[in-house]
């Protein structure tokens, strides 16, 4: 037998989010955080249009997207890396860091992909527990070492939803040394509507090591296309660009997001609706008698603990899909009012 990684035999695979269907054939599927919309249709004559040239290779350099997000966010071309999604451009920056005896830091629980990630860039994790369902700055602190490379923040955390306040993740920072690179996944920053939760990028233009993580998968409605980008200072940037798989963002996604950046206006309408849903839906939970945390994402949070698949189940027999991080809650997307409907149902059904 050919002889792989030792890691591989103790690695478990990303389990995305599952659709399911009732025995009368509805389904909704509010276990991957997604837009509920379709594309604009601006949007999608700028990939028609695209489809025309896709027997050529896409810029691998994605020069005019990289200058559209510039322009957009007001940042030097040279602070922007690109990737396929912003867990591929979170994959290339633990490859920039990967080497014998380099950590990294994160809480946990958070994005599931961390320690997927970490282990095949041959980095160690050092998890640092969520103080209830928020990040645990102090402890994150004190785990920072020598050994230290990388240091992720979830802000709004996925899949608790909660995101951190200006003054403790200033703090925080000032904390850091400056060999450690802190990585703001702020995958859900369109979401946020709580004023003392900061803007990264206010944060990384006076801070060497500070990065900010963003993605045209969540508000921007281009899961299916896979655009990530990085905003950081121009060595960072210029590092992470080192890693990229050539053509990584292909022709397609490119103008997908640069018509997207020019139809953000429409685009924030969208969003603005998935907040009213997403705090429609939390209060309704509450007034069930569930408890649920403040959320700035486009998801709640149940901290179910060991029901956690007995709920999952129950929501998947009436064709409501969530997501099950067992054994300690689930995380279940905002989809559309009929969607959200049917899992308000699901919950006052279940015993709580």
């Amino acid at each position: 037998m050919p002889r792989f990684r030792q890691i591989l035999d103790t690695m478990t695979a990303y389990s995305p989010g599952k659709a399911v269907a009732a025995p009368d054939g509805r389904s909704y599927k509010l276990s991957s955080n997604e837009s509920p919309y379709d594309p604009l249709p601006s949007v999608v004559e700028a990939i028609a249009e695209g489809a025309r040239q896709i027997n050529r290779y896409p810029d691998p350099g994605s020069v005019r997207l990289t200058e559209a997000i510039a322009e957009r966010f007001g940042v030097p071309v040279g602070h922007i890396a690109l990737g396929a999604g912003s867990v591929t451009v979170a994959q290339q920056l633990f490859e920039s860091v990967g080497e014998p005896g380099a950590e990294v830091v994160y809480a946990w629980r958070s994005f599931e992909a961390y320690p997927l990630l970490a282990d095949l860039a041959g980095v160690k994790s050092v998890t640092v527990p969520l103080a209830g369902e928020d990040h645990d700055l102090d402890g994150m602190a004190e785990a920072i070492n020598d050994r230290t490379r990388l240091v992720f923040v979830c802000t709004p955390n996925n899949p608790t939803g909660t995101a951190i306040h200006r003054g403790a993740l200033e703090a925080f920072l000032d904390r850091v040394p400056e060999h450690v690179l802190v990585v703001l996944d702020e995958a859900y920053h369109e979401y946020v509507r709580d004023e003392d939760v900061p803007d990264g990028l206010t944060l990384y233009r006076d801070r060497t090591n500070v990065a900010v993580l963003r993605t045209f998968s969540k508000a921007y409605g281009l899961a299916g296309l896979r655009v990530g980008y990085l905003i950081a200072q121009e060595p960072v940037a210029t590092t992470v660009r080192k890693t990229i798989v050539p053509f990584a963002v292909n022709h397609l996604a490119q103008v997908a997001a640069i018509a997207s950046l020019r139809a953000e206006d429409e685009l924030l309408e969208r969003v603005e609706r998935v907040v009213k849903e997403r705090t429609r839906v939390r209060e309704a939970l509450i007034a069930q008698g569930w408890t649920v945390p403040p959320t700035e994402a486009n998801f709640v949070w149940l901290r179910i603990g060991e029901r956690t698949l007995d709920f999952a189940a129950a929501c998947a027999t009436e064709g409501v899909a969530v997501r099950p991080f067992a054994p300690e809650g689930v995380r279940v997307s905002i989809g559309s009012p009929e969607a959200n409907d049917a899992f308000l149902a699901c919950a006052a059904a279940f015993p709580h």
